[in-house]
């Protein structure tokens, strides 16, 4: 009887470590208005994209993002967009800049993020794609929403703090 608690008790140790180590799992999570957009698991390296409409130059942008390896912010790799403006990168210490077509291209730029905050514009067509799904952010949410890109424990994005 006392090895079958001993083994009971060891079996119920090793379930809850089992769990904390789930729970604990750094996540990327995407919130707005209140709501959980997507909540993925946050692998270092694992690539996403910001695409919108500039505000200004009223031309497409695609910001190519990764986790970082630390899992506890973001990497902006590149960015590509037709024209040049104010909040758009052009200086020679920025990155390896290149023509590609129609295109002006911003690689290897290295800038570290602990989180992104975006919001929804007129025109703007946010959208975000992750994990191989693309998130429509302007068709789901009115102008001016705040979208927040967090890396945080899976529990905390579960329970929406």
């Amino acid at each position: 009887m006392r090895r079958y608690s001993i083994c009971a008790g060891l079996t119920a140790l090793a379930v809850i470590f089992g769990l904390l180590n789930v729970f604990l799992t750094p996540c990327l999570v995407v919130r707005a208005a209140g709501e959980r957009v997507a909540i993925v698991e946050a692998r270092p390296g694992l690539p996403f994209s910001i695409h919108f409409i500039h505000s200004v130059q009223k031309t497409p942008v695609l910001e190519n993002l990764e986790v970082n390896d630390a899992r506890d912010g973001f990497t902006l790799l590149s960015t590509k967009y037709q024209s040049f403006g104010v909040g758009l990168p052009f200086l020679e210490e920025e990155g390896d800049f290149r023509e590609e077509g129609n295109y002006y291209v911003f690689d290897h730029m290295d800038r570290h993020f602990r989180d992104l905050s975006l919001r929804t514009g007129v025109g703007t067509k946010l959208t975000l794609t992750l994990n191989g799904r693309t998130y429509r952010l302007y068709e789901r949410y009115a102008p001016g929403t705040r979208i927040d890109l967090a890396i945080m424990p899976l529990y905390r994005g579960l329970l929406g703090k």
